[in-house]
């Protein structure tokens, strides 16, 4: 007995549900879960899928491409723990956060390792017992370390996601392509009105009301990525800029480990540079 994730995208039309279905009950499998998704303005439908029973994801994957529309996408995905690379600078509390919810079983993943510019928190890491990279780029330019890290990631065989644990590079298109829809990115939300090297001070000044955070994809337009998770608390004159920045963690930490168990998870879509999530 599998049990299996599928993910369909497809041009909507009548009767793709019935059609699936019939799929699953010719082949006997039991529907554990099941969504759907149809974006009439771009005549798009989704569906996601757990099921479970006695057949090969190849054949399951061939049966249901049979009933579907041209050019329609479907993923047979047997559920397993996926190999994830963090990078991260010198903040912690991202990172930090990941760590112990995979430490307690929360998270469907193998951290293979972290990876850094700097040694800061090698230290947290070692607790862990993950593997902890520097690959420092002290006077090397944006080129020459990107090499040095995709010369690093490049030995391992298999990696489903990078997640920027705040790793405060940017990333050129070259390293972008290489892993496509593959890096998870976390950032305050005061972006693009509060830039710079202390935006929630900036924010202070301002007198905002609310802080947040969002998750994303990467792609080569800075910080305009696919969204996967966003989250938003209330502030008030009392707070502090320092406040501000402590509760401004406590939002990314959560949002960008909730962004990663959904990837884990196998229940995204990207497209049009958005996403759905089931």
């Amino acid at each position: 007995m599998s049990q299996y994730r599928v993910l369909i995208d497809a041009n909507d039309e009548k009767g793709l549900v019935h059609k699936v279905s019939t799929v699953f009950y010719k082949h006997d499998l039991n529907i554990l879960s099941n969504n759907e998704f149809v974006d009439k303005e771009n005549n798009k439908f989704f569906m996601r899928s757990v099921v479970d029973g006695d057949i090969d994801a190849g054949e399951l994957e061939r049966s249901i491409l049979e009933v579907l529309p041209k050019h329609a996408n479907v993923d047979v995905i047997e559920p397993k723990k996926k190999n994830i690379i963090l990078m991260v600078t010198k903040e912690m509390h991202a990172l930090g956060d990941i760590l112990i919810r995979h430490e307690a079983g929360e998270l469907e993943a193998n951290i293979l390792a972290v990876v850094s510019n700097y040694d800061t928190l090698e230290s947290l890491v070692s607790k862990f017992n993950i593997p902890y990279k520097t690959i420092s780029h002290e006077g090397l330019g944006r080129s020459e370390h990107e090499d040095k890290v995709l010369e690093y990631l490049a030995g391992f065989k298999d990696i489903d996601y990078i997640v920027l644990a705040k790793y405060m590079r940017i990333l050129t298109p070259r390293f972008v392509e290489a892993y496509e829809n593959k890096i998870i990115n976390i950032h305050h939300s005061f972006l693009p009105a509060f830039i710079g090297a202390n935006p929630y001070k900036q924010a202070y000044d301002r007198g905002v009301k609310i802080i947040g955070a969002t998750s994303h994809f990467v792609n080569n337009n800075l910080d305009e990525g696919p969204i996967i998770s966003q989250e938003v608390i209330h502030v008030n004159h009392a707070y502090s800029w320092r406040d501000m920045q402590r509760s401004g963690k406590d939002v990314e930490k959560v949002v960008l480990s909730r962004a990663l168990k959904l990837a884990l998870e196998d229940r995204i879509f990207v497209y049009a540079n958005k996403t759905v999530i089931f």
